[in-house]
């Protein structure tokens, strides 16, 4: 596809309706590509595919007075910039303020603390070290609502708090009331089994972890493992970090997949929660090791070439007092705003106050910490709709009018917050990946900050997983709207790297179910042996979880991610202990232990998926842009033709297909292979010669024979 030949600038204005105009981008004049939408055969009508670049660029053509507005968002977040950087020297300072608040030790193991907490009328320290004394060791106040308290050594030279001493801050309210808090900068805290809140332990081993191998160089193609390490084990319990490297990372180095993303990191006091009520947001889990395990992790993924990214949830924040953020300081606006604005009405947890100078530094030197100390490579920002919007998506449908996203109903701090991120991460990480979740579709959102974007490298394309699973749902195998699929796959913004997948975590959780389950439900429990004959429930199921997932791989985004056992049908849900299921561990566990008993068909699915990924790895289409493409799909991408029968009954003898290229084809991926769960009936060194005869707008074409039910890449 290309610019349409004949542009008209006024002809696209009857679009331009109820656009925000002093929201509009600081952008470069960029145009998105038409896009062809066919019609009935012999009836194509042209459309023009709208995107902010293309709005930004008539408004300043028709409007020369619209320049005093282009650059609303951009001006907001050089001007934060600006000031933070004049009030604290350089934004690599501001944001190493991990350095300065909680505990520090000098070099002379002297102790220095600092926290901020405005709301407070007086601040303590409390702990093993000094038998508990509620008020021995006072903060002195700072301006700005800072306190500070200094710690003198020990007679031997030691520092006065040692390593893994439990400590608690005390905060006197303006109302006389005490109040034992965690300090927001605690690095490690830890609950005992018979205990209801968590304890600040202090983190300050003799011998700190010391990284052997460098980050792997930034992946050209993303083939993303998301992964949770609490139920990494085919065992009934709560996984750890050594578990997962030792047993996790090299299966996720067999299957191909080159990044693998880290969910339930940060501490969260409810287990349940999937890691995304976040108590402590610089401390990693206790529950599944040490922090030096997490660190050793990391760096086994490092040594095998596996990016690691960190789930990061900066959307919200548990509503927990004692071993949380909430009412720290006596008050219920301290990192959160107050009132009603400072709740979330769905998840019942508290909205941070972006616009508050302490907030940014809390949440942007949380970014640093994880980078720097744990050596993350870069971060899935979690629920960036809801911070994107002062309504937070609820009762919300995005339908993609520009109004929708310029306007009062914008969350402009959380905005400018998001570019802020994305700039420190990206400049003094040029090689840092950030993904953000957001289903609304936000202009710009993966665009440079330059151009007026938000600066993300990647969104996730959050309605193909909903569509595979509708279509599973209410649709008939013969019914297909193939052309509907298609259109989902491939209805992305110009310009905008997405993530696709076929389904993640969402799909997995209890109450609904993965695409395996949908597919074959009840008769994975007896019939999955490859020692008896596949039944057609069976049949079905596996071809069909073969070809959703490479169809969506090959054409669905410029990156690929698959939540863990997924990729070889891990029967049943996800469900963690709770009061509902008498706390128990039987779903929150991931049967890998399938994949190893050689007569089950899982192995066949999880060998799909492993040469799938490595034949893109060899030839790169999730590198090569987005695709042209022509129940039967065939489309073109990186030197590889795909071709996809998705009919449940129907085979073709001489279908003709269209290619660029005169010459030789073979097949390089077959998901009809035995090895696969396939029914080889294709044999897999066939070649087939193109032929001089137009088809489809191409020069050459070729014949194949195709079954039902089936795919192969040939190149």
């Amino acid at each position: 596809m290309s610019i349409h030949s004949e542009f008209d600038p006024l002809s696209r204005l009857s679009s331009l309706n109820n656009i925000s105009l002093r929201c509009v981008s600081n952008v470069s004049c960029l145009f998105d590509e038409s896009s062809k939408i066919e019609g009935t055969e012999g009836e194509r009508n042209e459309a023009w595919v709208w995107n902010v670049f293309d709005l930004y660029f008539l408004f300043v053509y028709f409007c020369p007075a619209l320049y005093l507005c282009r650059d609303f968002r951009y001006k907001r977040f050089a001007e934060r910039l600006a000031q933070l950087e004049e009030a604290e020297g350089a934004f690599d300072y501001f944001t190493l303020s991990y350095r300065s608040f909680g505990i520090q030790r000098r070099s002379d193991n002297g102790l220095v603390l600092r926290e901020w907490a405005p709301g407070a009328e007086a601040v303590f320290l409390t702990g093993d070290f000094n038998s508990w004394e509620k008020q021995s060791h006072p903060f002195t106040q700072k301006e700005y609502g800072k306190w500070e308290l200094y710690l003198s050594p020990k007679v031997d030279k030691s520092p006065a708090i040692k390593h893994l001493t439990k400590l608690k801050l005390v905060v006197l309210t303006k109302t006389g009331e005490y109040l034992f808090r965690i300090s927001p900068w605690a690095k490690y805290v830890t609950k005992t089994l018979d205990a209801i809140t968590y304890d600040w332990t202090h983190w300050d081993p003799p011998q700190p972890y010391q990284f052997q191998h460098p980050r792997p160089p930034r992946p050209s193609s993303l083939r993303i493992y998301e992964a949770h390490v609490g139920i990494s084990s085919p065992e009934e319990k709560i996984a750890s970090y050594r578990n997962f490297t030792r047993d996790v990372l090299p299966r996720i180095k067999d299957l191909g997949y080159n990044c693998v993303q880290l969910m339930a990191i940060m501490e969260h006091a409810y287990y349940a929660s999937f890691g995304y009520q976040v108590t402590n947001f610089f401390a990693a889990s206790s529950r599944f090791g040490t922090p030096d395990d997490l660190k050793h992790l990391v760096d086994t993924a490092h040594s095998m070439g596996i990016t690691v990214l960190l789930d990061m949830v900066h959307s919200h924040a548990s509503s927990n007092t004692e071993d949380g953020l909430n009412y720290f300081d006596g008050t219920d606006s301290c990192f959160f705003h107050g009132g009603s604005r400072g709740n979330h009405s769905l998840w019942g947890s508290r909205l941070f106050n972006y616009s508050s100078w302490e907030v940014v530094r809390f949440l942007l030197s949380n970014l640093r910490w994880w980078m720097e100390e744990y050596h993350f490579d870069g971060f899935r920002f979690d629920a960036v709709t809801s911070m994107l919007y002062h309504h937070h998506g609820i009762g919300t449908s995005f339908s993609g009018n520009y109004s929708e996203y310029f306007g009062i109903h914008v969350d402009e701090d959380a905005l400018v917050y998001l570019m802020l991120a994305n700039h420190i991460l990206h400049k003094l990480y040029p090689q840092c990946i950030t993904v953000a979740e957001d289903v609304s579709g936000m202009p710009g959102l993966c665009r440079s900050i330059e151009e007026g974007g938000l600066g993300f490298d990647y969104r996730l394309t959050m309605a193909v997983p909903d569509k595979w699973i509708q279509v599973l749902k209410e649709v008939r195998d013969e019914d297909w709207d193939l052309k509907n699929i298609v259109q989902t796959l491939t209805n992305r913004r110009r310009g905008e790297a997405s993530i696709t997948y076929a389904e993640s975590h969402d799909q997995a959780l209890v109450g609904d179910k993965s695409l395996a389950f949908w597919l074959m439900d009840k008769e994975m429990y007896t019939n999955m042996s490859a020692l008896t004959a596949m039944t057609p429930v069976i049949d079905r199921g596996i071809q069909l979880h073969k070809l959703i997932r490479l169809l969506t791989h090959s054409l669905g985004g410029e990156g690929y991610l698959n939540f863990m056992g997924n990729e070889f049908g891990h029967p049943e849900w996800l469900d963690f202990p709770r009061k509902g299921n008498n706390e128990s561990y039987h779903y929150a566990r991931r049967q890998f232990n399938l994949v190893d008993i050689e007569h089950l068909r899982y192995r066949q699915l999880y060998a799909f998926d492993r040469d799938m990924n490595l034949t893109e790895d060899k030839y790169g289409w999730l590198a090569a842009g987005q695709v042209r493409s022509d129940k039967v799909i065939v489309f073109e991408r990186s030197n590889l033709l795909f071709i996809f029968n998705f009919h449940p009954c129907n085979s073709y003898i001489d279908y003709r297909v269209a290619v660029e290229h005169a010459g030789k084809y073979k097949i390089k991926l077959n998901s009809d292979e035995l090895q696969y769960g396939g029914h080889g009936r294709l044999v897999q060194d066939t070649e087939f010669f193109t032929e001089p005869m137009p088809f489809n707008g191409r020069a050459q074409s070729f014949l194949v024979i195709w079954r039902l039910l089936k795919n192969i890449a040939l190149k």
